[in-house]
């Protein structure tokens, strides 16, 4: 493990006319940690992996990924570091099987698409899928159509189709959201598994789950980090349990 913190924010705005959506953010992501963030809707939790990711420009401040500044590279040249994210609204390629989901993806980390290759001459991609298909227990639902499968193995896809891009770094924006207790049961699992080898930042509403998967949380409100902390420490913060955690009493 090194000394370098994965992900550095430093001072990090966003601004949208006159609405503040980062404001003045700070935050050092340590490899081999399962990160959260958690809070209220609005507090700029998306914005800021919009950021990190290079989707939107930074207002302000500076980013680093593994010690090397990302504040003014594009999108793309940030996935080919190996930062790699999963979208709020789930996205695949409805009109395409789980494996060829996973090959377009995987070959996409070459540099050049090539959507007319036929599969056979990509080997990396061809072991790619097949491999991720394992991994997330989706071997079964291979040449299953996307657009047939359940809510929880979209999901599951998805973090595949980041998977096939080789991340370090995987920023995942609500996984869970919308799955009864069996498919969010199933998905977390498979989160924690990938935390074993690959660092994770988890964005989640679902509180019981962050709590029992997340090592470091951070908690922000009205575009800045209200506190940071552990599970326990969070659950024990009088100013996160009254802005976000709903306590009366806080």
């Amino acid at each position: 493990m090194t000394d370098i913190p994965v992900l550095e924010i430093t001072n990090v705005e966003k601004h949208f006319g006159g609405l503040v959506a980062l404001d003045s953010v700070n935050a050092a992501v340590e490899s081999g940690k399962l990160t959260a963030i958690i809070g209220p809707n609005g507090a700029g939790k998306t914005t800021l992996f919009n950021v990190i990711t290079g989707i939107l420009p930074a207002s302000a401040g500076q980013l680093k990924f593994q010690g090397q500044d990302i504040t003014r590279k594009s999108a793309h040249e940030i996935s080919r570091l190996g930062l790699a994210r999963t979208l709020q609204i789930k996205s695949v390629f409805n009109g395409m099987t789980v494996r060829e989901n996973l090959w377009i993806a995987a070959q996409s980390r070459d540099g050049v698409f090539k959507p007319f290759q036929r599969a056979s001459k990509s080997k990396r991609a061809n072991e790619t899928a097949d491999r991720i298909c394992e991994e997330l227990g989706l071997s079964a639902l291979a040449n299953q159509e996307a657009s047939n499968l359940s809510y929880g193995d979209i999901a599951l896809l998805e973090i595949g189709l980041a998977l096939a891009t080789e991340p370090k770094l995987l920023l995942l924006d609500e996984p869970i959201c919308g799955m009864g207790p069996a498919e969010t049961e199933q998905t977390v699992a498979k989160i924690q598994e990938l935390a074993k080898r690959i660092d994770i930042v988890i964005i989640e509403h679902d509180i019981e789950v962050v709590f029992d998967i997340s090592e470091d949380i951070i908690v922000m409100n009205l575009g800045q980090i209200l506190a940071r902390g552990t599970p326990k420490e969070i659950a024990s913060n009088v100013a996160v349990r009254a802005a976000y955690l709903g306590d009366d009493d806080a």
